[in-house]
């Protein structure tokens, strides 16, 4: 049954707490009593009055103001207009420092305008005829304005990463057993679908790395893998993990094999690791003549054909790259090497002769069923099939080294 507006139920819903006395309890027909027992605080009314309201006189509800209370309150509203006043003249101060400033900053812009520039801070001077970048003004991702910088950097890093012939120096290593790895490793890399730069950096650190270390050929699948991981780390976006060569390398090696050996190429290297490889260079160079796709990819087969070989491995990257693009030029009949490649590279054809008639013999030489990994992987159609195109004559290629 509903109740009436404006009464309350009689029933109380605070749970019962004790049960000893009627007095304590808050049945329907016992009223709670007033007074509190001897000892308990008092209690009071939900809406008991704490406002003080009570000791108001209501016969006088307005009381005259106190004089000092008036004189106080003049006094602070005095002080806070005169702090107004100071806080208005420091701005106005503030401002015409600041003006000061402008002035003296627009005075040094005037004066280094007009002081000359220093020549190692000059943008490099490109003639118009040589100029491959302006096309890409517009486009922030070429870094047009930093991109013959860059290569002249990448190229003068070159010389600190020169090779030698160090297999003589290893004891339990041959040529073979080198190429057999960077055989794999061009494997590892289609397998794990990774940049081309990742490779040509992992052959390099493991040169390197062998150049300087005693290895054993049981450990020099562990070296290649081990280089690839770190190579993987410094160009991928997402690189592989340990596990994924560990279980690429069959399980012959233990976790902490892999992380041990990435710890001594990175000593034995210095944590340098940003070495010029050849195939940035080839993309840049290619970028001279307008090459096609076509002609990119057969520079690169011959290029990444020559990784396998330890004639190549004392070539700096550069040079190199610039003799597998004239070959592929030559092939393709698109003439040989131009001023502007001349001017971009550095190199003149009288560089590049020995380089390209050493990249023939191995374009000649009988291939090696063991070592078919390259070669199979630029027969596809995604390569255009340069693999299958006809190696150039020597003779055609002495005609553009002369």
């Amino acid at each position: 049954m509903p109740f009436s507006r404006g009464k309350k139920p009689t029933t109380s819903k605070i749970p019962k707490l004790h049960h000893k006395g009627l007095e304590n309890q808050d049945g329907p027909q016992t009223k709670r009593s007033s007074s509190s027992p001897q000892g308990a605080p008092k209690k009071r009314t939900a809406f008991v009055d704490i406002t003080n309201a009570h000791k108001i006189e209501l016969s006088n509800p307005i009381k005259k103001k106190d004089p000092v209370k008036k004189l106080q309150k003049k006094v602070s509203v005095l002080s806070k207009n005169d702090v107004n006043l100071k806080s208005v003249d420091n701005s106005e101060e503030k401002l015409e420092e600041l003006k000061n400033v402008e002035s003296n900053i627009e005075k040094l812009e005037e004066s280094s305008s007009k002081a000359p520039i220093p020549p190692h801070l000059l943008p490099p001077e490109i003639p118009p005829e040589f100029d491959i970048d302006s096309e890409h003004l517009s486009d922030s991702v070429h870094a047009v304005e930093y991109a013959k910088d860059i290569f002249d950097y990448l190229k003068s890093r070159e010389e600190k990463f020169v090779l030698h012939d160090y297999m003589p120096d290893q004891q339990h290593l041959n040529n073979n057993m080198r190429a057999i790895l960077v055989d794999w490793l061009v494997e590892v890399q289609e397998n794990f679908e990774l940049n081309h730069e990742t490779l040509y950096l992992a052959v390099k650190m493991t040169d390197h790395y062998l150049a300087v270390s005693q290895a054993r050929r049981e450990s020099l699948q562990l070296i290649g893998s081990t280089a690839m991981l770190i190579a993987s780390k410094f160009e991928e976006r997402a690189p592989p993990c340990v596990d994924d060569f560990l279980y690429i390398c069959d399980d012959a090696y233990k976790r902490s094999q892999l992380i041990a050996m990435e710890i001594c190429i990175l000593q034995a290297l210095n944590f340098d690791i940003n070495i010029p490889v050849p195939y940035r260079f080839l993309r840049r160079y290619a970028k001279c003549v307008n090459a096609g796709m076509d002609t990119l990819t057969l520079a690169r087969f011959i290029c990444e054909l020559s990784l396998l070989e330890m004639d190549f491995v004392p070539i700096r990257a550069s040079l190199l790259a610039s003799a597998c693009l004239l070959i592929a030029l030559v092939t393709k009949d698109l003439g040989g090497w131009t001023q502007c490649l001349q001017f971009h590279s550095g190199y003149s054809v009288e560089d590049l002769a020995p380089v390209v008639r050493k990249l023939h013999d191995m374009l000649i030489a009988p291939q090696d069923s063991k070592l078919a990994v390259v070669r199979s992987k630029y027969a596809h159609k995604v390569f255009f099939e340069v693999a299958l195109i006809p190696t150039v004559s020597l003779e055609t290629l002495e005609g553009f080294l002369k």
